[in-house]
């Protein structure tokens, strides 16, 4: 049976899509699906470096035309494959997009899931890994600018006839305001992945800090994923990914976190 292609998106750079690739595929990898992380951000790729990963043969390389699938997969930290890319822009020139279909025809066919890691903007580089999902996970942080991006980007996969799972909202804190911004995005929420100082820099974080609250978060998205992937569940029997320990600032005066969380109708507003 052919892989499963989940493509994670987001419509505005630095919000964490890259992050969530590999720690979902990290984590899917943990569970035994044999996982391979494509670096299709031809314009700013990073995945390589984030992993701290020396590479011979990239991804846009094979795009242009120069190099076979197989001379670019490349082993990475918790067991994963991945397919980097270039960051200078001779390589981002000389790279077709509409390569890119052939290149995961070819993946979904050697592995159990394919994560594509996108681009930001509504470019058809950006288009492109959003028509060829099985489904698509859409990653925002509570700027008002990332999240209004974002729904362009679900905007644009609808037009295009892309499946959205549904959105992870990363980067948060016990102050922002999950329900506002789950109702500008008008689709399921499907984690709210803390803002983690007790997190490492060093990716993935399901390997590197496993107890870190970050490191659950997305574990425990990975577990509903996995359920949606391979299991029979459906976007609508998925549950938000929440735990309130993890926005609970234990040095704080209790009095003070209830005030605030009652002006500011925070994360907890929307769960209790």
């Amino acid at each position: 049976m052919a892989g499963y292609v989940c493509t994670i998106a987001g419509g505005k750079g630095g919000v964490g899509k890259t992050t969530t690739a590999v720690n979902v595929g990290a984590a899917l990898q943990e569970k035994g699906h044999d996982v391979v992380v494509v670096d299709a951000d031809l314009g700013m790729a990073n995945l390589g470096a984030m992993l701290g990963i020396d590479h011979a043969t990239s991804l846009h390389e094979i795009l242009a035309g120069d190099a076979a699938v197989s001379e670019a997969l490349t082993d990475a930290p918790g067991g994963l494959t991945i397919i980097p890319g270039e960051q200078s822009l001779d390589a981002f020139a000389d790279a077709d997009p509409a390569k890119l279909r052939q290149v995961i025809k070819t993946l979904r066919n050697a592995y159990d899931v394919v994560m594509i890691d996108t681009g930001a903007g509504l470019s058809h580089e950006v288009a492109v890994p959003l028509g060829l999902a099985d489904g698509i996970v859409l990653v925002t942080t509570p700027d008002d600018v990332a999240v209004g991006d974002t729904v362009k980007t679900a905007q644009l996969a609808d037009r295009i006839d892309g499946d959205v799972i549904g959105a992870v909202l990363n980067r948060v804190t016990r102050h922002t305001d999950v329900a506002e911004i789950q109702d500008r995005l008008g689709f399921q929420l499907l984690a709210v992945v803390p803002d983690d100082q007790k997190a490492t820099s060093e990716e993935p974080l399901v390997v590197n800090t496993p107890e870190s609250p970050a490191a659950e978060a997305f574990r425990l998205l990975t577990d509903n994923l996995d359920g949606l992937f391979f299991g029979g569940k459906t976007v609508g029997e998925l549950e938000t990914v929440f735990e309130e320990e993890w926005f609970v600032d234990g040095d704080a005066d209790e009095d003070d976190e209830d005030e605030e969380e009652e002006e500011s109708g925070g994360v907890f507003g929307l769960f209790n």
